[in-house]
């Protein structure tokens, strides 16, 4: 699998962040083709205090060529488009990664 991870960090207007997440980028990424599967997980914190991170929205292509297939797609650019403010801006990280499953016995 081949993932797409997007960290926003916490900030003072955390209702900012929801609203753009759940109006633009949410629904954004749900067109993309070929998405697989999608996972969000909300920070509560790191051990030892607060965490820097307030949301993290995985999404999941079965490879590399596919993800990057979304990403020429309409939808694709849309949600670059978007994400490259908060991007530029330092408010959110993002990356790429190889994603690995282990069943346990």
């Amino acid at each position: 699998m081949y993932k797409f991870v997007t960290i926003y960090r916490r900030v003072d207007d955390e209702t900012a962040v929801d609203a753009f997440f759940s109006t633009t980028h949410l629904p954004l990424a749900e067109q993309l083709p070929g998405l697989v599967k999608s996972e969000v997980s909300r920070v509560n914190r790191k051990p030892g205090g607060e965490s820097r991170f307030f949301l993290m929205y995985e999404l999941y292509f079965e490879s590399e060529s596919a993800f990057q297939a979304s990403l020429v797609s309409e939808p694709g650019v849309q949600l670059m488009t978007a994400l490259k403010p908060w991007g530029d801006k330092k408010l959110l990280t993002w990356f790429y990664a190889e994603s690995f499953e282990e069943e346990r016995p």
